[in-house]
């Protein structure tokens, strides 16, 4: 089985213009989209498309439309001259727990038919019901490496509190026996925020998908009350607040590279 559970911790580091840190523990679901229907019977605590007490819902991502977000994928990749990229798709994110979850931040592994990763796909979540992905290839000698390096320039709105003239660098290390991604968001004046989410991987089962549930009984609250939390926490310290413009028109954008800059000071290490 190549789905699997991440557990792990999230942090984020604001810089300027008013400095503030946090760090969450958390863990996620790894996904092999192809997996979902047998996932669905053979575990007792996991349900796709139905309730459950763990379960992932197609509606929740891709399209947000039911469709399923492999097809929403595909479609894509296709659109992108990278179709080669979607013999499999992993996807990474916080399931449902009891029927609620919120996902900032949800991760496409595309992977060619000799299993390298030939794209990664970011799809991004406000709090205002928009949604938004960022898909970025992969080459063959970066996906060898194991270590990836991928930039882009920010076109859609998260945060009241960072403007939107700013980009994004990533650094990753794809899922295997752990996981890690740093981002660093910087603007003309120098880095902004830096976010970092690391983790250890654990066999997909009803016994550690029950361990892992104990551990993190309230996660699904915990998501979206920290986000509001923080960001109050934030105004009160004065920063200043940035309008919401319109979102994109299209749900997937293929942007070109940022210039060579250095990475995320936080950075998952080689």
């Amino acid at each position: 089985m190549r789905s699997a559970l991440y557990v792990g911790e999230v942090m984020h580091h604001r810089l300027r213009p008013k400095p503030h840190r946090f760090v969450y523990r958390t863990f996620s679901m790894l996904l092999d989209l192809d997996e979902l229907p047998k996932l669905d019977r053979r575990l007792r605590l996991f349900a796709h498309n139905r309730a459950g007490l763990l379960s992932f819902h197609d509606r929740d991502h891709g399209a947000a439309d039911g469709s399923g977000p492999r097809v929403w994928a595909e479609a894509a990749l296709d659109r992108a001259g990278l179709a080669d990229a979607s013999a499999r798709i992993e996807l990474l994110c916080f399931p449902r727990i009891l029927g609620h979850a919120f996902n900032p931040l949800t991760l496409y592994f595309c992977r060619r038919a000799d299993d390298s990763l030939g794209a990664v796909i970011y799809a991004v979540r406000n709090t205002f019901g928009e949604r938004h992905a960022y898909l970025i290839a992969v080459e063959r000698d970066e996906a060898a490496r194991g270590l990836i390096r991928q930039s882009c320039a920010k076109t859609f709105y998260v945060s009241p509190f960072v403007p939107m003239r700013a980009g994004y660098r990533f650094r990753l290390k794809p899922p295997g026996g752990a996981f890690a991604l740093a981002i660093q968001e910087s603007d003309d004046e120098g880095e902004l925020l830096i976010a970092t989410h690391t983790a250890r991987r654990v066999p997909l089962s009803d016994g550690s998908l029950a361990r892992t549930l104990a551990a993190h009984p309230l996660m699904a609250l915990k998501v979206i009350g920290g986000i509001h939390w923080e960001a109050l926490r934030l105004w009160l310290k004065g920063a200043p607040l940035q309008s919401r413009p319109v979102p994109p028109p299209a749900d997937v954008s293929v942007p070109d590279p940022l210039p060579l800059n250095p990475v995320a000071r936080t950075a998952a290490s080689d």
